[in-house]
């Protein structure tokens, strides 16, 4: 009896006590959130998921390793040489020979999507800087620093036309490097597919509201272009020429991960490296909102939740937007979180944010 008095003479008061301390959590993370959540309805299972796992990307040989550091993208120019930008600030050169050099120092840990260009050097994306042109010397010049006014941040990925214009995307006009993921959790299209002329100096938008715009390529025949939204695991196609010019349709959706960069190949097809986005197990966080401010709230969750680093994949598209086939390393064995597979001479070149080395793998 003592027992059951002591229990109703604080109970209600503990009780009181726990709703305090429940509310006051409730309110943290929705006032100081930052993020204003939409769900995200993650892609149904695609005729792309009926093919068999691999592991041909196990067959990969290593290229620079411990030279590199986190080279998320990867060209090669006119003389056939390689270029990487890594997580470190240098562009590293790649000769033919094999031998490789510090090419040039960029100062910045923010390089991603680069491309060799036609008058000679390469485009870089610097996600805190702009876009910047290394002239064949390895002279840095930032072409594109500011629009409208504004700063330009989260350049992601850029392709160059014949005629010298450049199309690029800025995965996020709202999140900065550093708090990306947040843009997923989100699930709001902030991103940009933005044209720079640089005979005129002047930047237009060609698709607006992307949802993590990421990487950038143009057809062969430069009648349209592709670019990548990763969270919404699809690419999209915009006509630049014919009947259909000025229209945005899908090009391919239901990927089985997100698209990072893709890459033109010879034969007009395109290569897609695809990431995961969110652990196994964790998928019931896209479909809850009260989740996702939890997990943006408390930073530290983010790593239980991000699943980009266990594997790797990357598929071959056909212009028409039909795949053609898949390369995977499905325990990140010997590579994971491709970024990037760039096809030359008959081989695929590999980046990857979480390798200290370029992937070689030979087509066969």
């Amino acid at each position: 009896m003592a027992l059951l008095g002591f229990f109703r003479r604080f109970l209600p008061p503990f009780s009181g006590f726990i709703f305090a301390c429940l509310l006051a959590v409730v309110l943290q993370i929705i006032v100081f959130s930052p993020i204003s959540p939409d769900l995200l309805h993650l892609p149904e299972p695609s005729s792309l998921a009926s093919l068999p796992t691999n592991t041909h990307l196990q067959g990969v040989r290593k290229l620079g390793e411990d030279i590199v550091k986190g080279p998320e993208d990867v060209c090669v120019d006119g003389n056939g040489a390689l270029y990487t930008a890594t997580r470190d600030g240098w562009i590293k050169r790649m000769h033919r020979d094999g031998s490789w050099e510090n090419w040039t120092m960029l100062n910045s840990q923010a390089l991603v999507g680069i491309t060799a260009t036609r008058r000679g050097g390469i485009i870089v994306c610097d996600a805190e800087k702009g876009l910047i042109w290394v002239d064949e010397d390895g002279h840095p010049k930032v072409l594109l620093s500011h629009v409208n006014g504004s700063q330009l941040r989260l350049v992601n990925d850029v392709a160059e036309a014949t005629d010298g214009s450049l199309y690029f995307s800025v995965t996020s006009t709202k999140f900065d490097l550093q708090n990306l993921f947040l843009d997923v959790l989100e699930a709001k299209p902030h991103g940009q597919l933005l044209k720079f002329d640089p005979s005129s100096s002047q930047t237009s938008i060609v698709v607006d509201k992307l949802c993590f715009a990421n990487g950038v390529a143009l057809s062969k025949d430069e009648d349209f272009l592709i670019v990548c939204e990763t969270w919404k695991s699809r690419c999209l196609k915009h006509w630049l020429k014919g009947d259909e010019e000025g229209k945005t349709e899908i090009f391919v959706d239901n990927l089985p991960g997100g698209p990072d960069n893709i890459n033109l190949a010879p034969d007009g097809s395109f290569w897609i490296a695809l990431v995961q986005l969110i652990s196994e197990r964790w998928e019931f966080v896209h479909a809850s909102k009260a989740a996702k401010h939890l997990i943006a709230t408390y930073p530290s969750m983010i790593k239980m939740v991000k699943g980009a680093h266990r594997k790797a994949s990357v598929v071959n598209v056909g212009a028409d937007g039909k795949i053609i086939k898949k390369l995977d390393d499905p325990d990140g064995k010997v590579i994971s979180f491709v970024t990037s597979a760039f096809e030359f001479e008959g081989h695929l070149y590999l980046g990857s944010l979480s390798s200290n080395f370029i992937g070689k793998l030979p087509l066969i």
